[in-house]
Formats: structure tokens, sequence, C-alpha cells
């Protein structure tokens, strides 16, 4: 008994109607996004450790704000932007100098977040296509049935219904993984917008005018 080969991947998306060529062009768009992502948010090209605890180093030893400014211009990453920012301000009020870290910060992150919106719209948008994809796939399945001459057979109509429902199996099965990946690199994300925080916080507790002065004040004793 000779048993039918499996239907390809090209036909079943033929058979599944025009709908789903919207669904697989948004899931090319977010394999994109989640390809761009997953290399932007390294933490090397975000908060490298190394240059952190240099740059940190280097302003408590030696308090030299041009050498300091000259090391984030030579660092491309994110946190290299925050302490920039700060810099700038060396000698300033604390709150001064935390506002200029904060609105940087704001800036980074919303860098990191990047493209992380189009993943999300992906994730909604694509189970609806399918659902209306196969509304319609259902409404020629029972047009088909209707103006044929084979009334009350039930393959004809089980045959349309399964077609019909391989749009929303597609919508679903590229909603799932970029809901996924959504949430993976959100999640990311969030966590190294708290570790640029951190470090810029203590940077502000280095170079704030509160901070220079207690160190004044620390070496003076010291000296006496």
């Amino acid at each position: 008994m000779q048993t039918e080969s499996p239907d390809s991947l090209l036909d079943l998306l033929l058979a599944s109607g025009p709908l789903v060529w919207p669904i697989l062009l948004a899931s090319i768009v977010m394999m994109l996004c989640v390809l761009e992502r997953a290399i932007a948010l390294r933490r090397r090209r975000v908060a490298p450790k190394r240059f952190v605890q240099c740059l940190l180093a280097q302003v408590e030893e030696n308090g030299d704000r041009d050498a300091a400014l000259d090391l984030c211009e030579e660092e491309p990453s994110h946190v290299a932007r925050v302490f920039a920012a700060g810099l700038r301000r060396w000698g300033k009020p604390a709150v001064e100098v935390e506002q200029a870290v904060l609105d940087e910060g704001e800036r980074c992150a919303a860098s990191l977040r990047r493209y992380l919106r189009i993943v999300s719209g992906v994730a909604n948008i694509c189970p609806l296509l399918g659902l209306l994809g196969t509304v319609w796939g259902m409404r020629v399945a029972f047009d088909q049935i209707a103006g044929s001459s084979a009334m009350g057979r039930p393959e004809l109509l089980a045959g349309g219904i399964s077609q019909a429902l391989l749009s929303t199996a597609a919508g679903l099965a590229v909603a799932i993984p970029a809901m996924i990946f959504y949430l993976h690199f959100t999640g990311r994300a969030d966590s190294l917008v708290m570790e640029i925080d951190r470090h810029g916080q203590s940077l502000v507790n280095l170079i704030s005018a509160e901070a220079l002065e207690d160190r004044r004040s620390t070496r003076r004793k010291r000296a006496a």
C-alpha cells in the first residue's frame, strides 16, 4: 500500500491563504531585530567591567578630569557616555552631577530598548493575522462546498478547514517565539540600565563637590 508523501513547507504556505505572507514577512523582520539586539545588548558593548573599574580607580586615585574624559572618549560603550556626562560636571553639587548622569542614562536606556517594540508588535499582530486568515479560509471552504455538486461529503469540508487553520498555526508559530524574545531582551535591557545607573552613582560619589570636599578634609586630618 503506497502512502502519500507529506506536504512540503512551500505547499503548506501556498495552501494557507494570502495572509500567511505578511506573517512570513513579520517573522523575517522579527529575526533581524532579534539578531541585532543579541549583539547590541552584550555586556562588553554596554558596560564593560574592566573599563568601569579602571575609570573609577583613576578618578579616585589621580583626580584627573581630563584624563578620565579622554578615556571615556576612547571607549564606545554606553556606560562611557554616562561617565562622560558626569565628568563634565566635575566639582559641581551632587544634585547637578546626578542629574547629568540620569539624563544621559535615560538616552542610553532608550537606545538599549530600540527595536523591542517591533518584536512586541510582531508577537501581538501575527495571531490576529492568523485568525483573519482562518476566517478567510473558512469562508472560501464553505463557498466551495456550497457551490459543488458533492453536498454531504464531509471530507471536503474537513480539508477546507484544515487548510484554513494553517494560517492560525503560522501566526502562533511566529508570535510565541517573538514574545519569548521580547521578554528576554526587555529583562536584559532593564538589568543593564540598572547596572549603568549603579556605576553612574558611584561616579557621583567621587566627583561631586561634597565628595571632593570630604576627601580634602580627610587628607588634611591625616596630614595633621
